[in-house]
C-alpha cells in the first residue's frame, strides 16, 4: 500500500502543479491530497512537500488549522469566476459542459468561502 500512496501522491502533486498554470484546475486541493497520500506512503516525501518553499505554507495552515488565507480565497474564487465567464461566452464549449461546470464551481466557491481566513 505504501507504493500505491506514493504513486498517488506524485500523481496529485503533478496535477496540482499543472493547476498553477491552468486557471480551471485548482492547485491547493490536489496538493492537500498529495500531502495526505505522502503521509501514508512516505515520511520523506511528506516532509518535503510540507516544508516546500512555495507549497508548504498554505498546506501547513490547512493541516494545522483548516485555514485558507484571504489572498488564496480571492485568487481562487476570482480565477474560477473568470474561467466560468470564459467558458460561457468565449470558449464555444457544449451546453452540457457548462451545465456541469456551474454547480461544480459553485460548490468549490462555497467550500472555499466557508473556511476561516485566519
Amino acid at each position: 500500500m505504501r507504493i500505491f500512496f506514493i504513486i498517488l501522491g506524485w500523481f496529485f502533486f503533478a496535477v496540482g502543479f499543472v493547476g498553477v498554470f491552468l486557471p480551471l484546475l485548482p492547485t491547493t486541493p490536489f496538493m492537500i491530497l498529495a500531502l495526505w497520500c505522502f503521509a501514508r506512503g512516505s515520511r520523506r516525501f511528506h516532509g518535503w512537500l510540507y516544508n516546500h518553499r512555495v507549497f508548504g505554507p498554505p498546506l501547513r495552515l490547512w493541516e494545522e488549522r483548516r485555514v485558507i488565507p484571504p489572498i488564496a480565497k480571492i485568487l481562487s474564487v476570482g480565477f474560477m469566476l473568470a474561467s466560468l465567464i470564459y467558458m460561457f461566452f468565449y470558449s464555444g464549449a457544449p451546453w452540457y459542459a457548462t451545465a456541469v461546470s456551474l454547480p461544480v464551481i459553485a460548490y468549490a466557491v462555497w467550500f472555499i468561502l466557508s473556511k476561516p481566513s485566519r
